[in-house]
């Protein structure tokens, strides 16, 4: 599944998240489900928390969290 928001695109399998940010820098975003965390409550955030790395984006509104959260499979905080 392929979610756009404002500054990029997220791709989103049962297993993997990759997020990638447009422009010249050309940022790729990239964790297992199992690292994931979403946070609602207006806040809007995806969060990654692993050994190798540690990110978090905010994303423009509450439906693209609400259609990540069900393509991956995981519960909004």
């Amino acid at each position: 599944m392929v979610i756009e928001f404002s500054i990029g695109k997220i791709i989103a399998t049962p297993h993997e998240v990759v997020i990638k940010i447009q422009g010249t820098q050309m940022i790729t975003l990239q964790a297992q489900t199992d690292a994931i965390q979403l946070i609602g409550r207006g806040a809007n955030v995806v969060t990654a928390n692993c050994s190798e790395a540690k990110w978090s984006i905010k994303l423009d509104n509450e439906q693209q969290l609400l259609d990540l959260a069900a393509q991956i499979g995981i519960a909004i905080e």
